[in-house]
């Protein structure tokens, strides 16, 4: 019986994969048969957490070093992953951060800057970084990951991440129609609030109890939950679906 979730041999590239979301889309990717680069900037110990567990369990994949803002980073991370698995067929444009939350009478340019910098336009650079190749070989899939804050604003402090993360839908939309015609498949995946070290650091225990009795299901979500959602519009399953944007947050925001 064939199985449209089966991703054998993939070479699939995670940005920000060092924990959370990131982190439990690389595994499972590398669970479905695919060969994964776990992308990481800071965190080199929970990148290395990550690729010893996939290597342990019998997975192939690499950690590589890489500020996604920096272009020159960028194209030399793609290249090093074509030389040590092969030509890219997935990219998962994970990596992002609120990075502080800010009132906007006490946000800087530079902060407004690097904001937009971290979560939008490291989509646009590792995107082209391997649009190119796909375009030659007809086809491939980039997955770009929002945020409920692009759809409703984000909480107090979160202008510029809220902004970026609503520009990342239109431009999943836009980059969607470009690469279509090449066989390329654009999609998005918007998490709600998610049990994942962001909201260690940017979110109060109270914040947390708020979006619970907001949430219909009654509880914040887990990586995993991302994870599975990623990988299925990454899948043949999602063969026909193009510049969509799925929401995860247990029913806090419907469309």
């Amino acid at each position: 019986m064939q199985s449209y979730l089966a991703l054998q041999d993939k070479v699939v590239v995670v940005t920000g994969a060092s924990s959370g979301i990131g982190a439990a889309t690389a595994t499972l990717f590398s669970e479905l048969g695919a060969r994964v680069a776990i992308g990481y900037n800071r965190n080199r110990a929970g990148a290395e957490l990550v690729r010893s567990k996939i290597v342990g369990a019998g997975g192939h994949a690499i950690s590589i070093q890489m500020d996604v803002t920096r272009s020159s980073e960028v194209r030399s991370f793609m290249k090093q992953v074509v030389d040590d698995l092969g030509p890219i067929d997935i990219l998962v444009n994970n990596a992002g951060s609120l990075i502080e939350r800010l009132p906007i009478l006490k946000m800087t340019e530079l902060d407004w800057d690097a904001s937009i910098v971290l979560n939008l336009k490291s989509a646009f650079l590792c995107s082209q970084a391997v649009a190119g190749s796909m375009v030659e070989r007809g086809s491939g899939v980039i997955v770009n990951i929002a945020s409920i804050a692009g759809r409703n604003g984000g909480g107090l402090g979160a202008g510029a991440y809220s902004t970026a993360k609503g520009a990342m839908i239109t431009f999943t939309k836009s980059l969607a129609k470009e690469l279509a015609p090449h066989g390329i498949r654009v999609n998005c995946v918007s998490p709600g609030v998610i049990d994942t070290p962001f909201h260690e650091v940017f979110s109060t225990p109270e914040m947390m109890n708020n979006f619970v009795k907001m949430i219909p299901l009654g509880r914040v979500g887990t990586p995993m939950d991302c994870a599975k959602v990623i990988v299925f519009l990454a899948s043949d399953a999602a063969s026909y679906v193009v510049g969509e944007t799925i929401e995860v947050n247990g029913g806090q925001l419907m469309l």
